[in-house]
């Protein structure tokens, strides 16, 4: 008989899971709370580690479709003070692949969606409930009431997973509040702004709040601003005028990307699963990504979501006949790869959100490695 495998959340790790298992031959259902690949927006950019997130396209076979997607000029990064003066200003290789290149969120999950067979991905299934079926597997209920029931379920569902409480209860700490903005066509717009940002990153570094810019692949820009968790409302950060007077005494021509920006701020409370989070294996049930392991936006949760799933794929590909011992050998891998990679990062976000942020960074990215940078 065989075995049915249902993935719930269709993000990059799910959609690499589903990609990997069907190069083998494996058939798997990506079940996706949205209503289709266009519903929403789906976020900045990101830089593929060579070890991980690149590793994970190779294993799919998409290494060649990313690199005719990816802007390796995108690694470009420019880390400024308040008053607007170059702290670090890292100018990777022209052309070069070698390092860790920049895509589009919505770019390569496109490349991911197309690379699979059209009814892979069932959307519209928001997961609401798993029930153990009384031999193996799950029946499995979504929030119109519609059922279906699977041999194993792989949690892809991201920081609320619905899966991972199968597994393990975990208290999450709340680690910081990101607000989101967007500046349409700077180019033409506000060539000002193009040019201090430049075709990567920008991170301007005050004490305890971080204003940064990327460069995305359709001739805008993500704006983001960290600030360290504080017992305020959401709401307090939807107003842009609130935002400036954040950074007030800011240079004008770093706080003219608040300025500029297209629409309202969209802020969220950023949180992140102990470090040392790991539970006890289960039957025919497992976890990826944010759902196995949240941490700090420190450049590694995309990343190291498609790294698991290219070893979970690679261990069910490699041992069909009992898929538990396959899943048991994955997380005991995982859990030994991610514990000193969320200890990292945790480290790295409150470096980011000190008082001596500054300093900090600039020994930081000044070190003969380059480090992990901020998704």
């Amino acid at each position: 008989m065989r075995t049915r495998i249902a993935i719930a959340g269709g993000g990059l790790g799910g959609l690499t899971l589903a990609r990997i298992l069907h190069r083998h031959g494996i058939d798997a259902v990506v079940y996706d709370r949205e209503a289709s690949r266009s519903a929403r927006p789906q976020g900045g950019t990101l830089d593929l580690h060579p070890e991980s997130g690149q590793l994970a396209l190779a294993e799919a076979g998409l290494a060649g479709r990313f690199q005719s997607e990816a802007r390796p000029e995108g690694e470009e990064h420019r880390i400024l003070d308040p008053t607007g003066r170059t702290l670090v200003h890292h100018v990777p290789q022209p052309g070069s692949f070698s390092g860790r290149p920049e895509i589009d969120r919505g770019v390569l999950r496109d490349l991911l969606l197309d690379s699979l067979p059209d009814d892979t991905v069932a959307w519209q299934h928001r997961l609401v409930a798993a029930t153990p079926r009384p031999a193996e597997g799950w029946d499995l209920t979504f929030h119109d009431g519609q059922r279906t029931s699977c041999d194993i379920l792989i949690g892809a569902d991201g920081a609320r997973s619905v899966v991972r409480p199968l597994l393990i209860d975990v208290e999450m700490s709340y680690v910081s509040t990101v607000v989101e903005l967007n500046v349409d066509d700077v180019d033409r717009r506000h060539p000002d702004l193009a040019e201090l940002v430049g075709p990567g990153n920008l991170w301007c570094v005050g004490k305890n709040q971080i204003l940064s810019a990327q460069r995305l692949g359709d001739g805008g820009l993500r704006v983001g601003i960290s600030l360290r968790a504080e017992d305020q409302p959401l709401d307090t950060y939807r107003s842009k005028q609130t935002l400036l007077d954040i950074f007030a005494g800011w240079a004008p021509r770093l706080t003219a990307l608040i300025k500029a920006a297209d629409g309202p701020p969209t802020p969220r409370r950023i949180e992140a699963m102990p470090a040392d989070t790991r539970w006890t294996s289960r039957p025919d049930v497992t976890l990826i990504g944010d759902a196995a392991h949240l941490m700090p936006p420190v450049g590694e949760g995309a990343n190291q979501a498609m790294l698991d799933a290219a070893e979970l794929a690679g261990q069910l590909a490699a041992n069909p006949a009992d898929p538990n011992a396959a899943i048991r050998t994955y997380e005991e891998s995982m859990f030994s790869r991610i514990h000193p990679i969320a200890e990292m990062s945790a480290r790295v976000q409150a470096m980011m959100l000190s008082p001596t942020a500054a300093e900090d960074i600039v020994r930081f990215f000044t070190r003969p490695t380059k480090p992990t940078r901020a998704e």
